[in-house]
């Protein structure tokens, strides 16, 4: 391995210990910095990443790693014993007094954060930079599975509404108010979305997208607007190829736990109302036959269930076909497992590095990674750009 290659890879090992155990610093600290002028605000259009509310308080998004190939999600946890200073005016991480980075260097806010919709909507609450191109709409930031006390155990979707909804005037989009913000996004050289929202009866789902991506070509003038709909599995299979008829060129159905006993306590509304995890896996086979190898995606919640449990689960799904993307179980505020602690940062590591090998294994590349995921920036996707040698910036 060249020296390059090694110095690039210990950045992504520091960047997963960073997301793993977050950062410790003074909620002020970033106080007359810029934060959503100059540098991208934490916009909690969906689920909130910090352990603590601070709806009064915006806070970066996001900063790079010394090289600026890897971006890293800000996560504030007070507890974590890396903790953020500034020092000089310059910010800087330590760890047992000792500096892992300094000069850290926040994400620019893009033009369009500071844009309106013909109706007065802001656009930064419609579509989220995601980097590298990318942009995650958010239609709904509620889940109808909190009435039934049916919520997935690890998620803080209704939380987040109730926090953050009114602080960050976020609410139902409609079709249009996307279509718009989505044209001002590409026409300035993004041109990847994925839209997703809280679980929602399934007619209503499918009706919904539809409306969307008609939106998004009208504004556009794409057919083709590289989209990714993430969805529930319908219990009417032949849901899924309207989508496709629609305009999404990917799909994302994420069973989110593989183990089926644990699947049903952790997920119970996805258990109860889908069909039962039967059925999320026929959704994903069909949705395979329908879009084709690799351009269908599942996102588990790492560091719930047991280690083999669930690299056994990606080793069956992405030789299906079927990108298995982990993602690092994050405790938030106001989920049921608040109070609950992830796995150690090298347990993470040990699952992205043998993910790592079951997608090169299986002829799964970083391009069709990117295009079937709402983040291009996870551990998961550094890794494997590493390997192929895959140099962006944003």
């Amino acid at each position: 391995m060249s020296l390059e290659k090694e110095t690039l890879r210990k950045e992504i090992y520091l960047k997963n210990s960073l997301l793993v155990e977050g950062l410790s610093f003074e909620p002020d600290i970033f106080e007359n910095e810029g934060v959503s002028e100059k540098y991208i605000e934490n916009v909690n259009a969906m689920f909130a990443h910090d352990r603590y509310a601070h709806k009064q308080i915006e806070f970066p998004s996001c900063f790079y790693m010394p090289k600026g190939a890897y971006r890293v999600q800000l996560r504030w946890i007070p507890e974590s014993p890396y903790v953020l200073t500034k020092e000089d005016g310059i910010f800087v991480i330590r760890r047992s007094g000792k500096p892992v980075l300094e000069d850290v260097q926040f994400a620019k806010r893009p033009a369009y954060y500071g844009k309106k919709t013909s109706d007065g909507a802001d656009m930064r609450t419609i579509a989220q930079d995601y980097g590298y191109g990318n942009i995650f709409i958010v239609y709904s930031n509620e889940c109808c599975l909190k009435s039934e006390g049916n919520d997935c155990k690890f998620c803080n979707i209704n939380a987040t509404k109730d926090i953050y909804g009114d602080a960050q005037s976020i609410s139902w989009k409609s079709a249009r108010q996307i279509g718009e913000t989505v044209k001002e996004c590409y026409d300035n050289g993004y041109d990847k979305l994925t839209v997703s929202g809280g679980f929602v009866p399934e007619r209503r789902e499918v009706d919904y997208y539809v409306d969307i991506a008609e939106a998004i070509q009208d504004y556009t003038g794409l057919s083709d607007f590289n989209g990714t709909a993430c969805v529930g599995a319908p219990n009417d299979l032949e849901a899924i190829a309207r989508y496709k008829e629609a305009g999404f060129s990917t799909v994302a159905t994420n069973l989110e736990i593989w183990n089926e006993k644990m699947f049903e306590v952790i997920c119970p509304g996805k258990a109860q109302f889908c069909g039962g995890r039967d059925n999320w896996l026929r959704t994903l086979k069909r949705e395979v036959e329908v879009f084709g190898r690799f351009r269908v995606r599942s996102t588990f919640v790492s560091g719930i269930e047991p280690k083999e449990s669930l690299l056994d689960g990606f080793e069956r799904l992405v030789s299906e076909g079927v990108i298995a993307l982990p993602s690092q179980w994050n405790v938030n505020v106001g989920s049921e497992l608040e109070g609950h602690r992830t796995p150690e940062a090298d347990w993470h590591w040990d699952v992205f590095e043998r993910t790592l090998a079951i997608y090169r294994k299986n002829g799964l590349t970083w391009e069709l990674l990117r295009n079937a995921t709402a983040e291009p920036d996870t551990v998961i996707h550094d890794l494997l750009r590493l390997e192929e040698g895959v140099d962006i910036r944003d």
